[in-house]
């Protein structure tokens, strides 16, 4: 019997079949490369659903950082290490011998995106959304207001947030929005630290939520409980979460119980946990255990930011937040927030905005939509760019969980793989792929880190994180990221 045996070849995915002892490359003329940019979910599952359609297909994933995973590793909270259970998945798309990881490869400055194009047969474009959504209001920049994006960047070790050190001097917090990042850094200001020195967060995040001072976090939103953008399983941990008593206004939940008729399962679930803890006498046990409660939050409704005011002493610092308080026009998900006139302001020494994150554009070559702040597209077709693809967030914007990336992403591998089944996407001639990009980076002074060369980094942070009782201590620096994958 003839044994066929797939190896991988200096961390790349040129294997080589072992036929009667003759070694033979995989990698043929007639391949059909496709390159992918951004190493996070969106780029990941797209490789997969690729990489999985087509035996002739290969895929080369190019991300700007040293280490791959994106938001699943810059973006998860640290106490859901549940979710970054998505990592072995991506790992075994990154270890296919038809798949390679090329790290630390900056798309529009080291290699242009035309440049990709001559080089593969089509070019997905995947690299998410790294801008943050300003307010637009006065004293948005003064010191002690942060980007949730910034903040989460901090305390998961992203290396461009890692001297962010935050002022966690006040008592109080404010919060702008209610999705599900506001809610994990509102649980993460208010976790006992003894839970998070459990988790993977950076020791220096560690370090100083263990000397905050911060004992009430305000989440204010625009418009009232039946659009909050949270999930029930976010909102179940802040009411559970150990040390914290919640303090809601039971004024801005008047009519919600009638309207719940008329709202979705999920949505309908969500509501009712928020009115039962809002409006309901808890149990002996759980009235006992919000005595002792030191920490406080609290879910704000009908308000909006029209001004970051200055502390008299400083005028440079944030002392309170001036909000607009709203009304609603219109009811279910469609309802609009409008200003009544009314103002209201809030001392407090932190503001968070977790108002959104934004695509940015990469090359001057790729049509970009300023205002949506996405790649116009059409099922992830880029208009006007034949070849040219894209996913995850910068196709739809940024919505939705890992759950909801994974499928949009499978979807552009499907509306790329339709186009080479019909001939729209041109596969005819040979394309150079890994191999030509690889020469221009020779000759630009460029040297991408492999997969392989991730996992010295990741064997460098668990090694680290264990002599500290944690999964990991992630490298907060590009540079010693290098080192250690170079070494």
């Amino acid at each position: 019997m003839k044994i066929f045996t797939l190896l991988r070849v200096s961390g790349r995915r040129r294997g080589a079949w072992l036929h009667d002892g003759v070694r033979r490359l995989v990698t043929s003329a007639s391949a059909l490369k496709v390159c992918v940019v951004g190493g996070g979910p969106a780029g990941f599952y797209t490789a997969q659903g690729l990489i999985k359609a087509r035996q002739d297909m290969e895929v080369d994933i190019y991300e700007r950082l040293p280490v791959p995973f994106g938001l699943v590793r810059f973006g998860v909270a640290p106490d859901h290490p549940e979710v970054k259970n998505v990592i072995s998945t991506f790992t075994q798309t990154a270890q296919h011998t038809r798949c390679s990881f090329y790290g630390s490869v900056n798309v529009g400055q080291d290699v242009t995106v035309e440049e990709l194009q001559h080089a593969y047969h089509a070019v997905v474009l995947s690299y998410g959304a790294e801008g943050n959504r300003r307010m637009g209001v006065p004293g948005e920049d003064l010191a002690g207001v942060y980007s949730a994006k910034d903040f989460v960047g901090w305390y998961n070790g992203l290396p461009a947030n890692s001297q962010l050190s935050p002022n966690l001097d006040s008592d109080t917090a404010v919060i702008l929005g209610h999705g599900n990042v506001a809610l994990d850094v509102a649980r993460l200001l208010l976790s006992p630290v003894d839970i998070l020195k459990k988790t993977d967060i950076t020791q220096n995040a560690l370090d100083a939520l263990a000397e905050s001072r911060v004992r009430r976090v305000l989440l204010v939103g625009r418009r009232g409980p039946i659009q909050v953008a949270c999930s029930v399983k976010e909102l179940r941990e802040m009411v559970n979460l150990p040390g914290t008593r919640p303090e809601m206004v039971t004024a801005e939940f008047e009519g919600v119980a009638e309207a719940l008729k008329e709202v979705p399962r999920p949505r309908k679930r969500l509501t009712e946990l928020m009115l039962k803890t809002a409006l309901e006498t808890p149990g002996e046990k759980e009235q006992e255990r919000r005595r002792k409660a030191t920490r406080v939050w609290c879910l704000r409704f009908f308000r909006s930011p029209l001004a970051v005011l200055p502390s008299p002493d400083d005028p440079n610092r944030v002392a309170s937040i001036r909000l607009a308080v709203n009304r609603l026009e219109g009811s279910g998900e469609g309802a609009r927030a409008v200003p009544t006139g009314e103002v209201e302001d809030v001392n407090c020494g932190l503001i968070i905005t977790s108002i959104g994150y934004k695509s940015l554009p990469i090359d001057s070559s790729v049509p970009f939509d300023p205002r949506k702040a996405i790649v116009p597209n059409s099922m992830g077709r880029v208009q006007q760019a034949a070849g040219l693809y894209c996913s995850g967030w910068l196709k739809t914007g940024p919505t939705g969980v890992i759950a909801t990336t994974m499928n949009n992403s499978f979807d552009t591998a499907r509306t790329l793989l339709e186009d080479i089944d019909s001939g729209t996407l041109d596969v005819s001639a040979a394309k150079s792929g890994s191999q030509g990009i690889g020469a221009l980076f020779e000759k630009r002074g460029v040297k991408p880190v492999t997969f392989s060369d991730w996992e010295k980094i990741d064997k460098e942070e668990t090694k680290r994180g264990q002599a500290k009782g944690k999964p990991r201590e992630k490298l907060l620096d590009v540079e010693e990221m290098l080192r250690v994958a170079r070494t």
